[in-house]
């Protein structure tokens, strides 16, 4: 059976990225190298990663090499970084699947690289990632940037039990 993951970004090769958000690496080799070590300790071939935008500073050849690195069945909705690049270069780069805009999942939740305006009256939950080391403190709301979570994509069975009222409460 295969598992559903999310996580978003990760910041390719950009080394300003290390200040701006006090990642705690020497260079972007390292970090590029941590990054994917720890998405492959957890997602396996047969799984499914929507990755919340934001994905690599890289041309395409480097961006196509850690693609084929990473293991699952790689779904990118596009972020404000992956926007000067087209829907087909990052499907040529090695996503199976590319999405300019969000989604709804499972009629539940929207999958977005930003956040998105969400009034406490709405029956459903942001996925989201593009705000880094913040995030909004509601339950409407799951921030899934790599600084969250060890730079590890979030199994959906987590964030399910997180997010989800129970009918107990």
């Amino acid at each position: 059976m295969s598992n559903v993951f999310f996580i978003s970004d990760h910041h390719f090769g950009h080394r300003h990225i290390i200040d701006f958000e006090s990642r705690p690496f020497a260079d972007v080799d390292e970090m590029d190298a941590y990054m994917i070590e720890k998405w492959n300790a957890v997602v396996g071939p047969q799984d499914k990663v929507f990755h919340l935008g934001d994905f690599s500073f890289l041309n395409k050849e480097k961006t196509k090499r850690i693609v084929e690195q990473l293991h699952g069945y790689k779904y990118l909705i596009m972020g404000n970084h992956d926007r000067g690049r087209t829907r087909s270069w990052w499907l040529d780069a090695g996503f199976d699947e590319v999405s300019e805009f969000p989604i709804i999942y499972q009629n539940f939740f929207i999958l977005s690289h930003e956040p998105m305006y969400m009034n406490k009256h709405m029956p459903l939950v942001n996925i989201h990632g593009h705000i880094h080391g913040q995030k909004y403190e509601s339950a409407q709301y799951l921030n899934v940037s790599v600084e969250h979570w060890d730079y590890k994509p979030i199994e959906f069975a987590f964030i399910t039990n997180k997010v989800v009222p129970s009918e107990e409460q």
